[in-house]
């Protein structure tokens, strides 16, 4: 059924849903119905009896609770709903006019996950919202509940994701009239909510918190009565590229927590390693669904192409690993069958990274070539093309994806792509794949409560910080609707809700018996009936709201100004703007003073004498008694709010940022291998006399310290000074060095001091791109080779800087959406950089705070969204840079400048300015982080987003926003004041001087 036909049809569902209140039933609607029922074959009638017997909260797959799989289980739900689709939305529509709104949301159930392969999400929940609305006493599957929390999360609705994902958590899966039929299918809920909430704490960068998560879940997953295979697989996968993000201190934190027992993943040698095993285990897990075989073996991928480059890997050892991750991204290139038609955003975003990864391998191992050329080049088309299918009308989908696919084809034509040695029919696997048994485990449904129980006065703030109420039909939060309606998370008895549970409208469809359907259907679905059973869709839903009509990037206004979000729908990769462009932006003004240091990543962040006070564990810490454990704040944050938003207090006039940090333009040498690529997209510009931004002076100092990880300070190859017409060429060696890890000190010699500014110049193209993260716990940037697609600019800019749509083929969360800024005027290179360097040092004390508000019982947290920087490149050249960092929507507000303003009507102010009081304290009085602005609940409680602050420190040089001692003078005297509020005292905070500077 084509995708045009598909959207045809949920409108006609959803037209009759909307009108299902009017007029009276009819006798032909009741014999549509039967007829349309009784049309479906054997197979889906049981399914769909099963889910409306409410059997599993998840529809399950034959293989997925099974440890002998036999030839009838390996094929897929989607094989058996994509072959019937036409028939079952048939049904739907007819379930829906004959009211029999248990039977339609039933059968919403059973296709969700088919149609969110084929982008239908917002129409299936859209909905399951007016079914529910009308008929309350319906049962809704906890499986569509979750789909909303996953829309929410794509969407960059945080708040609200989390707050559905407590909800059900807590009260132990209960969702309005949902009854379940044994303890561990509620087991089973949690540990997808717990799984989810790991994915929100990876996008924010958190990855040790949230591979805490992912270790719950997995927990939980296995100590089912039988072990649920595709949530196992799920949440290896998921941890594989967590512990690809995460530095080494906090793999050492995880590794070492008594609670956290590796002997699963059978390799704890390096973190690169530990993560291309657990990525492999998620593939024989997963084996018989091309979608996660492909999705996890791509991870594999990439954790061993990582590693091949690492200092922990000999340079004679790096061919051996390189070969095992072109065998992985080949596996994965093979789960498509030529020919074979795509809906799936997730899996054509994940077979163009595998198609470029595999790219990559053959440069490492034979060298620059034409065919590696070719199919790079035709990479880049394809990550083009996906952009645009991504906006593209459901009409215009179709001849996009043959665009991409025949790209992807041309890859593994040039390549040399071949069929692997696979004895396993239905399996998208190679033998020596499932070599080895799998590891014994002793989790129990004791350990995974005794996890819940660590986690549950976090949860238990979430909801109680929400304040959300369930009357009839209309759960709210802070005004919006956070659930499906009333999908609401209390308990309406054991008894049943719905009195008209099990009559039909007028007709006799019986459902069969279980002792029947067991002896005339040779498939493997009643044995699943009588277990526990289901898990969580792997891949994160297309991000589309379910309030209303569905704006087409034609149709988009170019900007919309409101203080609070829309109820409309968007088009996930390309959110409307709706609130205008809030904070600061970025100016690079004055030199640092000589003898000072140049910039924030070069101070050690020590505790001061208070540390005893505000050094203790963190929350994630004791929840799993980490012995030891520190947070040091992984998570690379960009300054800069460019998000479409208005504030909704006060304009400030102050100057915005800190130019001081001492950054140069990298100076690269050239390599003559790789061929130059069209360099249309940026725009290089010779230094001017007046440069309006400022230059700092030329930096050219030797390293303070010998970073023990960093790869030039072990090879000492990275100092070497190059020409300037080669300073922007990147050798071999160069991106040996960026790829195994450079720390600060070596990076910033490594800068020269042409004062030459980069600007993009032209939109809607891909490029080859170092993706460039900071980790302040290591003190190391780390590249990875990616393609970036850079689209359109969002029609809104700060004062010096635009933003632009961005989607890179390695970006943290593939569905959601990506926000790249980029400076107005020429600028140099480092003045990216330094934004992300500045965020870690916010980062590192927002975390320290963090643990403070859990450990004092304050129900709420702080958050700084991660950022990462893109070098550009045109072949092997550095053609430009942007910063780039998550999406989000909701309603952006200011709490505090940079100078003496504050938003007293907002509760989350007090946070903000305890936040600065401890600060200060934790400095030894040397810094305050102020300019706090972001997204907030409205009581203040619960979760804060924050992002683009600035640092008050007299550790370097002031400038036009880091106003040093007067900035930290003013912050105590005029925003924080003499007297301590409520939050400072709950803190036990000790008091601030009464006589600033």
């Amino acid at each position: 059924m084509a995708n045009q036909e598909v959207k045809v049809s949920l409108e006609r569902c959803l037209g009759a849903a909307g009108t299902g209140a009017c007029g009276q039933i009819t006798e032909k609607d009741k014999l549509n119905y039967c007829s349309a029922r009784e049309s479906l074959c054997e197979e889906l009638v049981f399914l769909l009896q099963e889910a409306v017997d409410m059997r599993w909260p998840f529809v399950p797959e034959k293989w997925q609770y099974k440890q002998d799989v036999t030839p009838n289980d390996k094929s897929n739900l989607s094989e058996l709903i994509g072959g019937h689709l036409s028939q079952l939305l048939n049904v739907l529509e007819a379930a829906i006019v004959a009211r029999e709104a248990e039977f339609a949301l039933a059968l919403l159930f059973l296709v969700d996950r088919f149609l969110y392969w084929t982008d239908q999400s917002g129409a299936v929940l859209k909905m399951s919202k007016l079914l529910h609305k009308r008929h309350p006493s319906a049962p809704v599957a906890p499986q569509l509940v979750i789909r909303q929390a996953r829309v929410y999360l794509n969407s960059g609705k945080l708040q609200k994701a989390e707050y559905i994902l407590s909800r059900l958590i807590i009260n132990s899966g209960t969702t309005g009239c949902w009854k379940y039929h044994s303890e561990s299918d509620r087991t089973l809920v949690q540990a997808v909510c717990l799984q989810i909430r790991g994915m929100i704490l990876q996008k924010l960068g958190l990855w040790l918190e949230a591979a805490y998560l992912i270790w719950a879940s997995l927990v939980g997953y296995y100590a089912l009565p039988r072990p649920d295979k595709k949530g196992i697989g799920t949440s290896l996968g998921i941890l594989a590229n967590i512990l690809l993000s995460m530095n080494d201190e906090d793999f050492r934190a995880f590794q070492t927590n008594p609670d956290v027992d590796l002997f699963l993943l059978g390799e704890t040698s390096h973190r690169l390693l530990c993560a291309a095993k657990a990525a492999q285990m998620a593939v024989v897990y997963s084996q018989y669904t091309p979608l996660y075989v492909l999705t996890n073996v791509t991870a594999q991928g990439t954790c061993l192409l990582s590693y091949s480059f690492s200092v922990a890997c000999h340079p004679k050892k790096r061919p051996e690993f390189l070969l095992k991750a072109k065998e992985a991204f080949e596996v994965g290139l093979l789960t498509n069958v030529e020919g074979q038609t795509i809906t799936s955003k997730q899996e054509l975003h994940t077979l163009i990274k595998a198609a470029y990864s595999l790219a990559v391998v053959h440069k490492w191992l034979d060298g620059p070539s034409e065919s590696v050329t070719r199919a790079t080049w035709a990479c880049q088309e394809a990550l083009t093309q996906f952009s645009h299918y991504t906006q593209a009308d459901t009409r215009d989908r179709g001849g996009i994806c043959a665009e991409i696919m025949r790209s992807v084809s041309r890859v593994k034509a040039e390549l040399r792509v071949e069929p692997f040695v696979n004895s396993e029919n239905h399996s998208f696997i190679p033998d020596s794949f499932r070599s080895g048994t799998d590891p014994f485990v002793r989790f129990t449904l004791d350990g995974f409560s005794k996890a819940l129980q660590s986690f549950q006065k976090y949860h238990m703030s979430l909801c109680h910080s929400a304040e959300a109420k369930c009357e009839s039909g209309n759960e709210e939060v802070d005004g919006a609707r956070v659930c499906i309606t009333a999908f609401g998370t209390t308990d309406c008895g054991t008894t049943d809700c719905n009195p008209e549970a099990g009559k039909t409208s007028g007709c006799d469809v019986s459902p069969l018996p279980e002792r029947q359907c067991a002896k005339s259907l040779s498939s493997s679905w009643m044995k699943l009936s009588l277990t526990s059973s289901g898990s969580a869709k792997s891949a994160a839903v297309p991000v589309q709201d379910v309030g209303g009509a569905t704006f087409l990037a034609s149709q988009r206004p170019a900007a919309r100004f409101s203080s609070s979000v829309s109820r409309g729908s968007e088009k996930s990769e390309m959110p409307e703007s709706e609130i205008a462009t809030a904070g600061s932006d970025l100016c690079p003004t004055d030199p640092p003073e000589d003898g000072l240091p140049r910039s924030l990543s070069q101070l050690v962040l020590d505790s001061s004498s208070l540390s005893n006070s505000f050094g203790s564990k963190s929350s994630w810490e004791n929840i799993l008694r980490s012995a030891g454990s520190h947070r040091s704040g992984k998570s690379t944050e960009s300054s800069g709010s460019f998000f479409l938003m208005k504030t909704q207090d006060f304009q400030s006039t102050d100057p915005e940022y800190d130019p001081a940090t001492g950054w140069e333009i990298l100076r690269m040498s050239k390599s003559p291998e790789t061929p130059n690529i069209n360099n249309g997209n940026c725009k290089t510009t010779e230094p001017s006399t007046e440069n309006s931004h400022g230059t700092p002076d030329e930096l050219n100092q030797s390293p303070q310290t010998s970073n023990p990880r960093c790869n030039s300070c072990l090879k000492g190859n990275f100092l070497v000074q190059v020409a300037s017409s080669g300073q922007y060429s990147l050798s071999r060696q160069d991106y040996q060095n960026l790829l195994a890890g450079v720390c600060h000190d070596c990076l910033l010699t490594r800068l020269g001091g042409d004062k030459t500014g980069f600007k993009l110049e032209q939109y809607d193209i891909a490029h080859n791109a170092l993706h460039l993260k900071f980790s302040k716990a290591s003190g190391l940037w780390t590249a990875r080779e990616t393609c970036a697609y850079v689209g359109r600019p969002m029609g809104l800019h700060g004062t010096h800087r635009n933003a632009i749509w961005i989607r890179f083929l390695h970006q943290e969360e593939r569905l959601s959406n990506y926000v790249g800024k980029d400076y107005r005027k020429p600028t140099q290179i480092h003045f990216h950089l330094r934004d992300v360097e500045r965020q870690m040092t916010a980062q590192y004390y927002v975390t320290e705070f963090n643990k403070r508000l859990y450990e004092k019982d304050i129900m709420a947290q702080m958050f700084f969204l991660p950022s990462e920087a893109l070098l550009i490149l045109s072949g092997d050249e550095i053609a430009g840079c942007v910063t780039v960092e998550p999406y989000m929507l909701g309603p952006f507000v200011k709490l505090t400048n940079n100078n003496k303003k504050k938003n007293d009507s907002l509760p989350a102010t007090d946070y903000g300015l305890a936040f600065g009081h401890f600060t200060y304290l934790h400095s030894d009085g040397q810094d305050i982080v102020v300019d706090l602005q972001g997204w907030v609940t409205a009581n203040g409680k619960g979760l804060t987003y924050l992002t683009d602050p600035q640092i008050h420190s007299t550790r370097i040089p002031r400038g036009p926003s880091n106003l040093g001692q007067g900035g930290i003078d003013s912050f105590l005297r005029d925003q924080h004041g003499p007297e301590c509020k409520n939050i400072c005292r709950l803190l036990n905070l000790p008091p601030l001087p009464k006589n600033p500077h």
